[in-house]
């Protein structure tokens, strides 16, 4: 079903009006690139049970089975491309419309769309790479696969802290700095672009409505209808990429 030509319209208008807009991003996003998302019937959480950060931290075997499970699924993050909705959120950016991107998403793909790093705040960390849990050393996941399927046992960093996917574990504490940042791009946003999430994970789903209740403009693009869209400005159901796309004008 195509969009409303008025629909579009007011969603394009929103955007040219805007001061500062800050865009907020869910699975929907990326789920268009073959990302598999993880709460839907058949996303991931529905063959593999989350493993608990205390699990980890505790047992031996939960490192083996994370890791097990991170080599399983890293094939789907490593052939994901960005997608038409990722290039029309960098193209936001590149703009100056967007004043930042945060995200529920771990995949890396604004960065590789082109939205400078540091303008991506991450609520739920990054798949694309490794920490070391004691000293934040930065490691790449090729060669803790290939170490790992030789022997079977959990990564190690020299300073002998686990080393884990820099992703936030259930039962993990959610990172300071981001939530932080997070907070000061929604009070400071005079338009906040939800695109892609269903708005039920909190506390990353409470930026959008703390943006609201601050004065914000209020967009909502996602494929099903969310709690929040009573509060909307403008709500579209439909297609994220072919929409937003369409709206900013990227191919």
């Amino acid at each position: 079903m195509s969009l409303p030509v008025e629909t579009l319209r007011t969603l394009k208008e929103m955007l040219d009006g805007c001061r500062r807009a800050v865009v907020f991003t869910g699975a929907g996003i990326s789920t268009e690139s073959g990302i598999p998302d993880f709460r839907s019937p058949g996303g991931l959480w529905s063959k593999y049970q989350p493993i608990d950060f205390g699990e980890f931290m505790s047992s031996e075997e939960m490192r083996r089975e994370a890791w097990r499970r991170k080599i399983a699924t890293d094939e789907a993050f490593r052939a994901a491309q960005p997608n038409r909705g990722h290039r029309a959120v960098a193209e936001l950016i590149r703009r100056g419309v967007a004043a930042c991107v945060i995200t529920q998403n771990v995949d890396g793909l604004h960065q590789a769309s082109g939205v400078p790093p540091e303008r991506v705040i991450e609520l739920h960390g990054n798949a694309t790479y490794a920490v070391c849990l004691k000293c934040d050393r930065r490691y790449e996941l090729e060669p803790i696969f290939e170490a790992f399927k030789r022997t079977e046992r959990a990564p190690l960093c020299p300073c002998g802290g686990y080393i884990k996917t820099a992703t936030i574990s259930f039962g993990q504490m959610m990172p300071a700095a981001a939530m932080e940042r997070a907070e000061v791009a929604a009070l400071g946003c005079d338009l906040m672009l939800t695109v892609g999430s269903s708005l039920v994970v909190y506390p990353a789903a409470g930026y959008p409505l703390l943006a609201k209740r601050h004065g914000a403009r209020l967009v909502i693009l996602n494929r099903d209808p969310t709690d929040l869209d009573p509060l909307a400005d403008l709500v579209i159901n439909a297609e994220i990429g072919p929409t937003l796309g369409e709206a900013v004008g990227v191919a």
